[in-house]
């Protein structure tokens, strides 16, 4: 029992302390927070800076978590639909993103999209995020398609409907749950992707985390906190919504 109030207070007891230092009146960082204040907030959202990076980090977390979907969801039905002859080798390859330490990865694509290929900075961090979260798109939707019965791709076939249209017509509705849940932890990874984005961050070009660490080393006021505490709104919504949408138990089967 106590280990498990510890475990509890080691997860929660961050966010509390961030949560507090956002509503505190004091002009600096302080916990517990001394008065009540929403003024931080005001900050926050008035701040044009964090505006601009807000908009280039939605725009950077949803289409790179749209082209890891392009890609992930054609990998993982080849490797669950023909797992009898592709090297079981191949599955580790999605994996290599989570294995390879963020900095190493965050260099590599710095080195390889911005310097050698030329890629605007843009066009860069949505390549980038796009690599960090395939692996989950490739697991979650994975693990929907372990369960899937493809008889069913097959009747359709026999049937005279073609690969391409047996696969939207009949499999894809029914992994639809994994392919709605992967989008949302793809996109919450990507939204607080910090490690990655700092190679790839150029002139005029921000992700919300990193111009909170730029924020961070001129002022140490409660705004950072009010800013976190929006993004720890924004990712519980988004994951209510997803909860709301599907169900819990297709979260945990």
């Amino acid at each position: 029992m106590t280990a498990t109030v510890l475990v509890y207070l080691f997860l929660i007891g961050p966010l509390v302390i961030v949560l507090g230092s956002a509503f505190s009146e004091t002009s600096f960082l302080t916990f517990p927070p001394k008065g009540f204040s929403l003024r931080w907030f005001a900050n926050a959202l008035g701040n044009s800076d964090f505006r601009r990076a807000f908009a280039t980090s939605m725009q950077v977390s949803l289409l790179g978590t749209a082209l890891s979907l392009l890609i992930g969801v054609p990998a993982a039905y080849a490797l669950a639909r023909h797992r009898s002859w592709l090297p079981r080798s191949l599955g580790l390859l999605f994996i290599l993103p989570v294995l390879v330490p963020e900095i190493v990865t965050g260099f590599s694509l710095l080195r390889v999209l911005a310097i050698d290929l030329g890629i605007p900075v843009l066009g860069a961090l949505i390549l980038g995020h796009a690599l960090l979260v395939l692996p989950y798109s490739v697991r979650v939707i994975g693990a929907s398609l372990a369960s899937f019965d493809f008889s069913a791709e097959e009747a359709a076939i026999s049937l005279g409907a073609p690969p391409l249209r047996a696969f939207f017509t009949v499999v894809l509705p029914n992994i639809r749950s994994g392919v709605i849940a992967a989008f949302v932890l793809a996109f919450i990874t990507s939204l607080n992707d910090v490690s990655i984005s700092v190679f790839l961050t150029g002139p005029g070009v921000s992700t919300l985390p990193i111009q909170v660490l730029t924020y961070v080393e001129q002022f140490f006021d409660p705004t950072v906190a009010a800013v976190s505490a929006l993004l720890m709104l924004l990712t519980v919504a988004a994951m209510a919504a997803a909860e709301r949408t599907l169900g819990l138990t297709h979260f945990t089967k």
